[in-house]
């Protein structure tokens, strides 16, 4: 099934209460497919009722399209199943590493080069061509840059080369402006529309004024929303997911984040 509107990220602690959502309250969800793969139980019962009653999206967290190591076949292999058995379409990951001689569990940033982005894109040539569709990637968080390109420079490069998608998160974007100090609202504006298949928001920490980190456990900030209505000004609407990791509020404070993505899609734009 095709992703639309608006979603929300299925977390296993909120399972029981994410499973009695109507399809009127949220329009689709999204998962790490590596907590799901091969689950069975009452909670693989409980996701392959709600695979069949929701559209699904499904976005990894340890292809690690930037490593050095070799691309673990296998496991893309175990993904393209996952998704053909849930009849889920769209499959994305984050444009960064997590391993290098085993799994290091961070998403560390991939250095802005031109041997980088040669490496990066004939990994997802690779991962494409075993999924048999597009990898969508994820501009991500950071908190050092390295290289001699901007990161706008290189993602871009990396999505013109490959075919690959991207999954724009906004917070991300916010983010990153703030640490590395650039113009939040040109590097949105500056991407291809053809290109972004949905969008990501989510809450960060002030630890300064100077320094934002990204950990999706508060509600979205007010400078987000603005990033987000601007993505939609420029890009048109898409599909938008809130995230939230940790510090789970009530359901009814979630939905009524959902809720505000709802009415800023409802908005026409020129």
């Amino acid at each position: 099934m095709v992703i639309n509107g608006s979603g929300l990220g299925l977390r296993r602690g909120m399972l029981e209460e994410m499973s009695e959502l109507s399809v009127q309250q949220v329009d689709f969800f999204e998962v790490a497919p590596e907590n799901w793969i091969g689950l069975g139980g009452r909670f693989g019962k409980a996701f392959r009722a709600l695979t069949e009653r929701f559209p699904f999206a499904c976005h990894g967290l340890s292809l690690s399209i930037g490593s050095s190591d070799p691309l673990d076949v296998e496991f893309v292999k175990a993904v393209k199943q996952f998704l053909n058995t849930h009849q889920i379409e769209t499959y994305s990951e984050h444009l960064s590493y997590c391993s290098h001689n085993g799994h290091m569990y961070d998403l560390l940033p991939i250095p802005f080069t031109q041997k980088a982005i040669d490496h990066v894109v004939g990994r997802i040539h690779q991962v494409q061509d075993i999924l048999q569709r597009p990898l969508i990637l994820e501009n991500v968080s950071t908190y050092a840059k390295f290289g001699d390109m901007s990161e706008l420079a290189f993602t871009l490069e990396i999505v013109k080369r490959s075919g690959c998608k991207l999954l724009l998160d906004v917070n991300n974007v916010y983010v990153n402006s703030i640490n590395h100090q650039y113009d939040s609202q040109a590097f949105i504006q500056s991407l291809p529309t053809s290109a972004i298949e949905y969008i990501h928001i989510a809450g960060h920490f002030d630890e300064a004024d100077d320094l934002k980190v990204d950990t999706h456990g508060a509600p979205v900030k007010d400078d987000v929303w603005q990033l987000l209505k601007l993505a939609y000004e420029i890009h048109g609407v898409k599909p938008t997911l809130l995230e939230r990791d940790f510090n789970f509020p009530s359901m009814d404070e979630l939905l009524a984040e959902v809720n505000h993505i709802k009415a800023l899609q409802e908005v026409e734009y020129a």
